[in-house]
């Protein structure tokens, strides 16, 4: 489907987003002239703005523009309210419930909702080619000394499989190398490492494009699982359910894969089988970036090289960029990961009567993964015996999901006060928790590695992941209703 361009809502524009809250008034977005090296720009927006999980101060965050930046103005913090986000998808439903997800999920296969092809798009005003690729002079951020090198970490990898027409959407880490290769850490399951596999097994070429600065709703979409979307669905289509309105998309100069119209900065190129360690060249493999837990990561070997044939970006770009941990990267990573937990909870609600799934939600301060809160109506006596039905679901299908939490409704679950008011009177630890050793532990987290559990517990495997009930039982209802709630 072909389209002309037109003033794009917030949720569709990084531009009409930013525009949006500098729209509040003076000192809406802040602004820094320095620092002026991209090594100083996180620790300055970490210190200044950023909440937990990256310091221990419970905020919102605010998007601020560092305009002096070697290499072009960075942006950082677009995402750092979860309120502003979901005021620019408003397609997103207000509670997030296996019906709700299901709805949105209906939307984005309809035909207007399918993204849409426009000619001379903004990401294509300036373009370089050949000789003239030089990705060292973005303004890549180096978070910490500790880090390997200048990493992109806001940027959308969208690749297309020519010959079927597969696709994948997703953001990875990917460290700048030199003028025209990155490497790029694909966390094992996702689509676009089997994609990867699939083409380059074929001996040939995967094209992608690498995109910077994009739509909001598009980031969100991006880090839905591509599991539970039914159909095969196209993330580009849920990215137009949750705006209301069709993704612009453009075809790409160098290669045969599109690439989002809207976006700042475009980096084109493929993915071939060739393999680089993930430090910069001539050292050895140590730490990579901090991680979404505010933790520093390990590098990795043997990564997949993305080489680029081409950078096309609009008149003065803006990079956006993520420090890794905080409440922005949090409320990307949650938004999206409390769709996909309603929407795997769709087939297991049978097997469990007598409860009703009435919101689902990734508290920031596990990095939008680790907590998941699932708010719950008993509608029967049969309700206080199926949560574990329930848990055993969602910690078999998401991996990083560390703990689930099962609240009443009446439990406000984006509000941390009220869950920790629901754990101390809804709950007695001891016995409301249970462990589920058979899963696999998330090794970011430090309390999940073997070594923590050598001197914590002398056990050789961390404990595993646990579902935690802080319900009221059917037959006390009465007896345990707030008194000034709802």
């Amino acid at each position: 489907m072909t389209g002309t361009t037109t003033t794009p809502p917030p949720g569709l524009s990084l531009r009409a987003a930013l525009a949006e809250l500098s729209a509040a008034g003076p000192g809406a977005v802040p602004a820094h002239e320095g620092p002026e090296d991209p090594t100083q720009v996180a620790d300055h927006y970490a210190r200044r703005y950023a909440g937990v999980p990256a310091t221990g101060r419970s905020r919102d965050e605010p998007a601020v523009l560092y305009p002096g930046v070697r290499g072009g103005p960075v942006l950082l913090g677009l995402y750092g309210d979860e309120e502003r986000l979901r005021r620019w998808l408003p397609g997103l439903p207000p509670r997030v419930t296996p019906d709700t997800a299901d709805r949105l999920m209906a939307e984005a296969a309809r035909p207007q909702c399918a993204p849409v092809t426009v000619r001379g798009p903004g990401c294509q005003q300036h373009r370089l080619t050949g000789g003239a690729v030089d990705l060292t002079a973005l303004p890549a951020l180096t978070c910490t000394p500790r880090d390997a090198g200048p990493y992109l970490t806001a940027a959308l990898v969208r690749a297309e499989d020519p010959e079927t027409g597969e696709t994948a959407l997703s953001a990875h880490r990917m460290l700048v190398l030199d003028r025209t290769r990155l490497t790029l850490w694909m966390v094992p399951g996702r689509q676009l490492g089997a994609l990867y596999e699939r083409v380059v097994g074929d001996g040939r070429p995967l094209p992608v494009t690498v995109n910077i600065g994009v739509p909001p709703a598009a980031m969100v979409a991006s880090a839905l699982g591509s599991r539970f979307l039914p159909g095969g669905l196209d993330k580009l289509a849920v990215a137009g359910a949750l705006a209301r309105q069709p993704v612009a998309t453009a075809p790409a100069l160098t290669q045969p894969a599109s690439a989002l119209a809207e976006a700042e900065i475009v980096l084109e190129g493929y993915l071939d089988g060739s393999l680089a360690d993930e430090a910069l060249p001539g050292a050895q493999p140590a730490g990579s970036l901090p991680e979404f837990l505010g933790y520093d990561g390990g590098a990795r070997t043997g990564l997949p090289v993305l080489t680029v044939t081409a950078v096309t970006h609009r008149s003065a770009p803006l990079y956006q960029a993520v420090i890794g941990p905080g409440r922005e990267q949090s409320h990307i990573l949650g938004t999206a990961g409390a769709l996909s937990a309603a929407l795997s909870l769709r087939e297991v609600l049978p097997r469990a009567p007598g409860v009703r799934v009435c919101g689902t939600h990734l508290a920031a301060a596990g990095g939008g993964m680790l907590l998941l809160t699932v708010a719950v109506r008993k509608e029967s006596a049969a309700g206080d015996h199926v949560l574990d039905v329930l848990a055993r679901e969602l910690l078999d299908r998401h991996p990083f999901v560390k703990t689930v939490l099962f609240t009443d409704d009446t439990i406000a679950i984006g509000c941390a006060e009220d869950l920790l008011w629901a754990l101390l009177t809804r709950c007695n630890l001891g016995a409301d928790t249970r462990a589920w050793p058979q899963f696999r532990p998330v090794p970011m987290d430090p309390s999940q590695t073997p070594e923590w559990a050598a001197v914590r517990h002398g056990a050789e495997r961390p404990p595993g992941r646990v579902s935690v009930d802080a319900t009221t039982p059917y037959a006390l209802r009465a007896r345990t209703v707030r008194s000034f709630g709802p």
